[in-house]
């Protein structure tokens, strides 16, 4: 799904206004609707509800939903500036609709703390959109910090307030705190950058209609990872296949003491269909990689650590979990990659043997995949203030070294070269463990092998690493799961797109 800019969804709305045709008051209504459909099979009846409107087209989206709700016979109590009563024209219509309604109670913002709000009402913030364009301030803020300390569920439509679109926020911003965002059409590039999206909750996107002429037709860099996309990638599997139509992959990682990270890529690369897989790792680990990982075969590149790496074949390489960050090892590294010029899969230690000497990044062979979190990144490429910069730093480096950079985070981030960013939108907090890493990294290295392109490895391998974790996160909790779970839930995951 492409992710539109703030300017872009104006434009958006605008285009369908004139093009359907329709009028900007009907597709607020449209919109409406689509809120108080989702609202009404979360709330219940007896649950009080809190409307807080602004002056523009939120405020006007704010007043439609009270209006409908209330038809719905839902108890409805409706908050403004009464001293400044500058409304949208948009909002000003619906307003004197919702003004026409004795049943529906309307306060001034100034009149909160009068209010008792019992802890299963509902706070529905509708102040400000995703036009904002500068820091919320005055009474405006005051009201949101109470708001904020209020126990009650709250929900943003289309934007909490306080949030911009497309940017960060300054750190002592004012931004209502929502535990779920009921979205017009498409996600906010906002939302998926830890920084903001920690205010967003639960994301909802609402269809609400717009015109797909312009969806289709305007560019854009950024796209969430969809059912779509992926099944433009997934590639079942055909009968009267063999293992070697699915390829060889060597999963090079484990030394002494780190011998688990190993095993979790070298399963990983199994479960995700691997045709051949090969666990090249320290002769110590031997013993323990050939039961954990009966599938697959062994060799050896050392005794504790890694001393050389001699594997003459073009296959799919995954290199660094537990790999060790020993001298030798680094030697070894180094020199294995400068023979290779296939793509190939970097991680953990092997990124943070790169870091060691920035000059080696240039050994990276064109269009290989690198998956460091944020510290990696931070040692391979330099520190920088936000999750927002970091990603264009992400870009400029993908295009000079030209490689695929997944930028693990919540919402995990494919970098292409060519500029593109493909944010995940599967996984949970469950997958902050050590050893998801090294899962990513084996299904990954399993879909190079399979002769899935780059790109698509690094999209569908995030996609299918997230996907497995909810279903573990669903069967055992996130606190509970564990990277072996995610490993074995592969196969509900596959077994839901077939």
């Amino acid at each position: 799904m492409k992710i539109f800019t703030a300017s872009q969804i104006k434009a958006c709305d605008e285009f369908t206004i004139k093009n359907e045709p329709i009028s900007s008051v009907f597709l607020m209504e449209r919109a409406s609707e689509k809120c108080v459909d989702y609202l009404a099979k979360k709330i219940d009846y007896h649950q009080k509800i809190y409307l807080f409107c602004g002056n523009g087209n939120n405020g006007g989206d704010g007043f439609a939903i009270a209006r409908l709700l209330y038809y719905l016979c839902y108890d409805v109590t409706v908050f403004i500036d009464q001293s400044n009563q500058g409304f949208s024209n948009d909002a000003t219509e619906n307003f004197n609709r919702l003004k026409e309604i004795s049943g529906v109670v309307i306060k001034d913002f100034s009149e909160v703390s009068t209010v008792l709000f019992e802890r299963d009402s509902v706070i529905i913030d509708a102040l400000f959109g995703s036009g904002l364009n500068g820091n919320i301030e005055g009474k405006l803020a005051m009201l949101i910090h109470q708001l904020n300390q209020i126990e009650a569920y709250k929900i943003s439509i289309d934007i909490p307030s306080g949030i911009f679109a497309d940017k960060i926020i300054d750190k002592d911003s004012t931004v209502f705190k929502a535990k779920e965002t009921l979205s017009f059409q498409f996600y906010k590039k906002a939302f998926l950058h830890p920084e903001v999206g920690i205010f967003c909750g639960e994301i909802h996107l609402l269809d609400i209609g717009l015109h797909p002429d312009f969806t289709e037709s305007t560019l854009v860099k950024d796209f969430t990872i969809d059912e779509e996309i992926i099944k433009t990638i997934y590639r079942p599997r055909e009968e009267f296949s063999h293992k070697g139509n699915f390829g060889k992959s060597y999963v090079i990682a484990g030394s002494y003491g780190k011998i688990g990270a190993a095993v979790l890529a070298t399963k990983a690369a199994l479960k995700s269909g691997s045709g051949l897989t090969f666990c090249v790792s320290a002769d110590c680990g031997y013993s323990v990689l050939q039961t954990h990982c009966v599938e697959a075969m062994f060799m050896s590149f050392g005794n504790h650590f890694c001393e050389k790496i001699e594997i003459n074949d073009d296959a799919a390489f995954g290199i660094g979990p537990g790999f060790g960050t020993e001298e030798i090892s680094e030697k070894a590294l180094i020199n294995f990659l400068k023979s290779k010029k296939l793509p190939l899969v970097l991680d953990a230690d092997a990124l943070n043997l790169l870091s060691k000497n920035t000059e080696n990044l240039k050994f990276i062979p064109e269009n290989s995949i690198i998956t460091p979190h944020p510290k990696e990144f931070a040692r391979l490429f330099g520190e920088t203030s936000n999750s927002f910069e970091r990603l264009n730093l992400a870009r400029t480096k993908s295009k000079e070294l030209n490689i695929y950079i997944v930028l693990k985070d919540h919402h995990t981030q494919i970098v292409t070269p060519n500029g593109d960013v493909f944010y995940n939108v599967t996984g949970n907090s469950g997958l902050a463990k050590g050893g998801s890493g090294d899962v990513l990294l084996g299904i990954i290295t399993s879909l190079l092998a399979q002769n899935y392109t780059p790109e698509n490895a690094a999209i569908f391998g995030v996609w299918l690493h997230g996907s497995a974790a909810d279903f573990a996160a669903k069967k055992y909790s996130k606190e509970a799961m564990q990277p072996t779970d995610v490993i074995e839930s592969l196969s509900e995951v596959f077994k839901s797109l077939s």
